[in-house]
């Protein structure tokens, strides 16, 4: 009997069914951590950018010469076209991506700092939360919908704070961005479930390929041009990295590790951006805006740990 039971021991003996899966998170992280890392930088880049394109200019050629990035990519691995159910959430992925947040930034930072306006989108991972949790027709918690308001409400309380209790067509702008990226998020990380990353973000930025062209076409004769240093480098940021090879790293990520993981790592993106505002730009930021950055960081923690409870 003792021989038999030692026989059949090993058979006994359970295999850890989440082996295999930890590299999978691993590099999904590694490749979410790359974007965000990669967005943080867009704000100064634009502000670099702006230094010799007017503002239309610099939307539209951004756009333009991410498509071509994107075309390119496209033809050389032969990509195949997405199926018809896919060409809906790729045109929120245009939308929001490729055509309404660069707009809406780039008028934002005009008139706005980069710290305030990146404490101000300091609320895209919550917005994208909210976004996914719709689409996946998940109920969050009432913890989830407190940390949410609360949070809602300090960047709202900051953006009035800062403006006199009006405000700004700047802050209006930024809103807007927030909520058009979130909804590009939220689509293009559930595509990126069955669809290479980067095939999402390269067909989102061709079909808004036309719009942007359209922008760059009656842009450039009417502003001024100036291809400073600064402007070039900050032109060939926000088109190739921003626009495009940023979103690469970040759907990526999302495909394997799901959207409201990936939205955690970009709770860092706040904070690296005022940093890059500090270091690259030379502003200088009051005590309201870490304090805020700190308060929208932490609801969101929140919000993201009762999301995937």
């Amino acid at each position: 009997m003792t021989a038999q039971q030692g026989s059949l021991a090993p058979l006994t003996t359970p295999t850890t069914p989440t082996t295999p899966k930890t590299p999978a998170a691993s590099s999904g992280t590694l490749y979410a951590a790359l974007g965000v890392l990669s967005f943080s930088f867009s704000f100064p880049g634009t502000v670099w950018a702006l230094d010799g394109f007017g503002p239309w200019s610099a939307i539209g050629v951004r756009g333009v010469l991410a498509a071509v990035i994107a075309v390119a990519a496209l033809l050389i691995t032969r990509a195949p076209l997405p199926t018809r159910g896919d060409w809906p959430a790729l045109a929120v992925v245009a939308g929001g991506c490729a055509v309404g947040f660069p707009l809406l930034t780039t008028l934002a930072l005009q008139t706005s700092s980069t710290a305030n306006s990146a404490v101000v989108i300091g609320a895209l991972p919550m917005a994208t939360a909210v976004f996914s949790a719709v689409l996946t027709r998940r109920s969050p918690s009432k913890v989830f919908w407190a940390a949410a308001g609360l949070g809602a409400a300090t960047v709202l309380v900051f953006t009035l704070s800062q403006n006199h209790g009006r405000p700004t067509v700047a802050d209006l702008f930024l809103f807007g961005a927030l909520l058009v990226c979130a909804a590009g998020y939220a689509h293009g990380g559930r595509l990126s479930a069955r669809m290479p990353g980067w095939r999402v973000i390269a067909w989102g930025v061709v079909l808004a390929a036309p719009v942007n062209l359209a922008v760059a076409l009656w842009a450039l004769p009417h502003e001024p041009v100036h291809l400073t240093a600064k402007a070039v480098l900050g032109m060939a940021y926000i088109a190739g990295i921003s626009q495009f090879g940023g979103f690469v790293v970040w759907y990526k990520g999302m495909g394997l590790i799901g959207v409201a993981r990936a939205s955690q790592l970009q709770l860092a993106q706040p904070l690296l951006t005022l940093v890059w505002a500090v270091l690259l730009l030379g502003e200088q930021i009051t005590p309201a805006v870490p304090l805020t950055a700190a308060i929208v960081l932490t609801c969101i923690v929140v919000t993201q740990r009762a999301r995937t409870s």
